[in-house]
């Protein structure tokens, strides 16, 4: 076969970022260079493996066939640098995480710093997700771990049950609702909102509860973190809803009030998820053991 590994890495980069330049950015290779690779693939294998078009690039369904080959493989060879390298000192490879913003912020970002300190050689890539995307992206070989709110009902996943956090309100301190010690979902979209970005998981499932409760909730401004969010509530700009865990400083504090909501959905179950059947690298165990224990 005419081909190398480095044919496959940038096939699956491209793949995932739907994009030549961009997949050949993330391996830094020129995008010339990787076009000529990727005919050379295709030329190899007998067929086309994506579709070209002036929105980007989309795999044939051979395509997928060969992107789902292909995550086996990588994974393959990582495990066999992580067994070979434990004749060395030291954990090596790198951990692809998927987790809605609630975890991401409130569990994932503050208990990684730790183990990268002990862990040098580890490095951790890190995406926000729907929970509901996250359970069939693992069992695709997208990502090593998710982290996700709720049940899952998935096949192709083993679950463990990881930590519990709670959705609150936060309002400025000399707001109306600032009396009341919980409250409806539904009262509270009676006043501004300030949400976390259009596409993030936080402000997804905002949406959606509103829209249950036959409401769409008043969003003053979207921000790119809770920090922002958090200030800008604190300034008197409007109410959030998020996780208690990314809130406490601010409530410690005293910036912001908190508010409890009296639907069942408020308390959020964080599960962590793991691809069924999986020889997972050591330091990727390592790295979920030093999750479970913090």
């Amino acid at each position: 076969m005419r081909y190398e590994l480095t044919d496959l890495k940038l096939f699956l980069a491209i793949a995932e970022a739907r994009s030549l330049s961009a997949g050949a950015s993330s391996l830094h290779i020129t995008a010339s260079s990787a076009s000529y690779r990727i005919k050379n693939l295709e030329q190899a294998l007998g067929t086309y493996l994506f579709l070209r078009s002036a929105r980007g690039m989309d795999l044939t369904p051979a395509g997928e066939v060969l992107a789902r080959h292909v995550r086996g493989l990588l994974a393959g060879v990582e495990r066999m640098h992580d067994e070979v390298g434990r004749f060395s000192a030291g954990l090596k490879g790198q951990i692809r995480i998927l987790a809605n913003s609630s975890s991401l912020n409130g569990f994932i970002i503050p208990a990684v710093s730790g183990f990268l300190v002990s862990n040098p050689n580890v490095n951790i890539d890190l995406e926000e997700r729907a929970s509901a995307m996250i359970p069939a992206a693992i069992a695709a070989g997208e990502a090593d771990i998710g982290v996700l709110a709720g049940s899952v009902d998935a096949s192709g996943v083993d679950v463990l049950r990881y930590a519990v956090d709670t959705l609150i309100l936060v309002v400025p301190v000399n707001h109306p609702l600032a009396r009341e010690k919980e409250v409806r979902f539904g009262a509270a979209l009676d006043f501004d909102f300030i949400c976390m970005e259009k596409h993030s998981s936080n402000f997804l499932f905002l949406r959606e509860v509103a829209q249950r409760a036959g409401k769409n909730p008043n969003v003053r401004i979207h921000a790119h973190s809770f920090e922002a969010v958090l200030a800008l509530v604190a300034g008197g700009v409007g109410i959030a809803l998020v996780p208690e865990s990314v809130a406490a400083a601010s409530l410690r504090e005293g910036k912001v009030t908190k508010i409890g909501l009296l639907e069942p959905w408020a308390l959020r179950e964080l599960n962590l998820i793991l691809k069924s059947g999986e020889q997972l690298p050591s330091f990727t165990a390592a790295f979920i053991q030093f999750l479970m224990s913090e």
